[in-house]
């Protein structure tokens, strides 16, 4: 029995209908693009975000992810979009720009273009809410598609600044011919013993290193996963050509060590940096005389 919804062929139209509400939309976005983009550049200012840079710069930014945000709307991918996310950000962290303002920016385009549609379809509200049905899914694709390539570019810039800390804090340093050391200061993880060991295995076969002494001094504590990596560090220096010599212990770590069973047999250890320095050059046959001494 017929009810009273709408018929087959009435449906069939509808749906043709609502394929062309996109493409509407986007040449309504494209024909007030200049209107658009100046009263998002507004509320941009209006709201504080993006401070960090110029008037100009922000303009530019938003002419170019306006263009992008349409050109998503139109062709429903999002890779140019990402690839140019993922560009402005790499230049925006640097500048000191967080997540909340991109999300910020993101919403507000969001929020001026459904204002825009609005008031073009207000008068026929069956119509507006066709328009905004098709408009919701895409915007809201776009906008988790922006700030999602935010957060990953920062994440990925945090970790290289993370990398670069851990490369400073622990150099290693070539203080005459086949001699390194590697004075380690601070807290000494596993993650931070894994990227020294990659760091002194790199630099003993950069320097042809036959000696290698490490100095502990400034290490509060050792547990027992970071005290195997560092015999483990000690039997892959071997391996690569170079003896260890292990300075600084404290009494507080040797004793460590010694609970834990780590084999002290591997590690050849002195006292202190200025011991290890001089035991390291007598193993390289070395000798310090006095330059008095020499002269004679």
């Amino acid at each position: 029995m017929a009810g009273d919804g709408p018929s087959d062929v009435e449906e069939h139209h509808r749906h043709e209908e609502d394929a062309m509400l996109l493409p509407e939309l986007v040449a309504h976005l494209r024909e007030h693009r200049t209107v658009l983009r100046e009263e998002w550049a507004s509320r941009i200012n209006e709201a504080h975000l993006l401070s960090a840079m110029t008037p100009q710069e922000v303009f530019s930014e938003v002419t170019s992810v306006y263009d992008n945000y349409v050109g998503v709307l139109e062709t429903g991918s999002v890779d140019e979009l990402r690839d140019y996310a993922r560009d402005l950000s790499e230049r925006i962290i640097p500048r000191g720009v967080e997540t909340h303002e991109v999300i910020g920016i993101v919403l507000l385009l969001r929020d001026v273009l459904a204002r825009s549609l609005f008031e073009k379809y207000r008068d026929d509200f069956d119509l507006l809410n066709r328009v905004l049905n098709a408009y919701e899914p895409a915007a809201n694709r776009i906008a988790t598609t922006v700030a999602g390539s935010f957060v990953e570019e920062r994440e990925r810039v945090i970790r290289q600044q993370q990398d670069s800390l851990r490369e400073l804090s622990t150099p290693v340093l070539q203080v005459r011919e086949r001699l390194l050391i590697l004075p380690i200061i601070g807290v000494l993880d596993t993650d931070r013993a894994h990227q020294l060991t990659d760091q002194l295995l790199h630099a003993i076969r950069s320097h042809r290193a036959r000696v290698v002494v490490i100095d502990i001094t400034g290490v509060p504590d050792v547990d027992e996963s970071v005290a195997d990596h560092l015999v483990k560090t000690v039997d892959a220096s071997r391996l690569m050509g170079a003896g260890v010599i292990i300075t600084g212990l404290s009494s507080e770590i040797a004793q460590t060590l010694v609970t834990i069973g780590v084999d002290l047999s591997k590690m050849n250890t002195v006292g202190d940096l200025q011991g290890g320095i001089e035991e390291a050059e007598r193993l390289l046959g070395f000798r310090v005389v006095r330059a008095d001494d020499a002269d004679r």
